[in-house]
This record gives C-alpha cells, structure tokens and sequence, in this order.
C-alpha cells in the first residue's frame, strides 16, 4: 500500500547551506500493518509522512500511495489517505458531528452514506456523549477523537498517526493505541510515528529507527534485538543513535581534515 524508494528532502538554509531533511530513505508498508517510525525530534520522521500525505514535495526519489504516486497524482493519494497530528485544528463552534460530517462532505460522500459512517465511527470511538458538543468546550481527549474521525470518515485504506499521543492523558492514549490495533485488524495499513519507544513495541508490526534524516535500521522487534545482540529495546535504540552520532562525527572531521590538506595556501587559488 506504501513505497517509498531513496525518498530525499532538502532545503536551501542561508546559514548551513543546503540542509538533507530526509536522506535516501527507503520502505514498504503493507495492508494489514503497522509500521513503526521511531526517532527523537528532529529525525525527519514529520518531513517524510507529509511528503506522503501530499503536504510537502520531494527533493529526490519516489513514494505511492494505494498505488499513486505523491508527486504525479497527489489528489488520488489524498482520496486514499487519513492523516491524524497532535496539533489538528478543530473548529470552536462546530459540534463533533457536524465537523466530522463537514469533512466527509468535502470528500463527496453522499448523504445516506454519510450519515451511516458517522453512526459507526462515533460508535467506535465512543463519541456518542460528546456528538453535540462544540468544539470550543471540548477537552483535549475529545478533540483528538474528532481529528482521528474525520481522518477515518471517508474510510481510507490509508492512516497516518503523526505524534497523534502526545499531550494525551494516559487513559485517552491507551484508548487510541486500541482504536489504532482495531483499525489493523480491519486490513488496513498504518503509520505510527512517535519518540515514545513503549509505544511502538506494544503496538507496531515493524519499526524503522530514524535519525538525522535517515533509517538507521528497520526490521521487527525480534529482528532488531537479535541482530543487534540487544535485549533492552531502549538499549538499543540509543545504541544505534549513538553509533550513528559517532559515524557522522568522523565523516566530518574525515572532510574537514580532506579539505584542508587539498586546498592551495591562505585557502583561495590564484
């Protein structure tokens, strides 16, 4: 349902120069999944789900979505795709039932099936108790329920979890990490992306850990512990970021030491 092939951000910074957002990353997720993106903020993790929900465009490489390609057919990807954040706005004066109707209308739903869907998401999510309730006197619990409605109201094949937990309260996050394994179990394919590691190893089929822009090892938790001799899953994964950090400090000094001995003397040709 997803591929992503050398996928390559990078952004024009009068300071640092060109700056690699994202590097050559690379993976597939399949019907029936959820695939895990790990990483502490700043890893790119944000840059490549909008890449894939249409948001951003890429730099370099390739991604479909449900078979469409982001860059070429980004409208069919959006048909296909539900993206939920922690930061979704929600309208103050709109009631849960409205907004989440709201969105479906904009996706061209037709009354009767409109009116069916939202009977059986807000039955699914529990919202039943808050459907008339406007969004300025909702509490955070309840607003994320609305963002994860209208990303699920057209029934996408496709859903994008970015950081949606966080600022959550235990009980509310455990109750979307729920909704999240039900969503799986009705064959369809998501992304998970989040810093809380306790997170993807109760929830996610596979997980990729990103750092500095780039997939630093992917695989299952089984496979990543045995391959990296690592029973701690929180051991390992600052293993990986530290080994890496180390890797690109040596690089630089490697092109730093380079460059200093090839350049002519007082650093300028003639």
């Amino acid at each position: 349902m997803i591929h992503v092939q050398h996928l390559t951000k990078t952004y024009d910074d009068l300071s640092r120069g060109c700056f690699v957002a994202v590097d050559r990353v690379s993976f597939s997720v399949g019907r029936g999944e959820i695939f895990g993106l790990l990483g502490p903020n700043g890893a790119g993790k944000t840059t490549v789900l909008r890449i894939l929900s249409t948001v951003l465009s890429p730099t370099s490489g390739q991604a479909s979505v449900a078979g469409f390609d982001v860059a070429a057919d980004p409208s069919s990807v959006r048909r296909n795709i539900g993206f939920v954040s922690n930061n979704t706005a929600i309208y103050d004066r709109m009631t849960a039932w409205e907004l989440v109707g709201y969105f479906g209308r904009l996706h061209g739903m037709s009354r009767d099936r409109l009116t069916e869907r939202l009977e059986i998401l807000f039955d699914q999510l529990r919202m039943n108790e808050f459907r008339d309730l406007p969004g300025g006197k909702m509490s955070t619990g309840m607003k994320q329920k609305v963002s994860i409605a209208r990303a699920m109201v057209h029934d996408p094949p496709v859903l994008i979890f970015d950081e949606a937990t966080l600022g959550l309260d235990v009980l509310v996050a455990r109750n979307l990490l729920g909704v999240i394994r039900s969503l799986r179990d009705t064959g369809k394919c998501l992304i998970f992306s989040t810093h809380i590691m306790s997170e993807v190893e109760r929830l996610c089929d596979r997980i990729a850990i990103m750092h500095q822009g780039r997939i630093l090892d992917t695989g299952t938790l089984t496979e990543l512990r045995e391959r990296h001799n690592e029973d701690e899953f929180e051991e390992l994964f600052f293993g990986l970021l530290s080994r890496h950090e180390k890797e690109s400090e040596q690089s630089w000094k490697e092109e730093i030491d380079f460059n200093s001995k090839t350049s002519p003397p007082g650093g300028r040709g003639l």
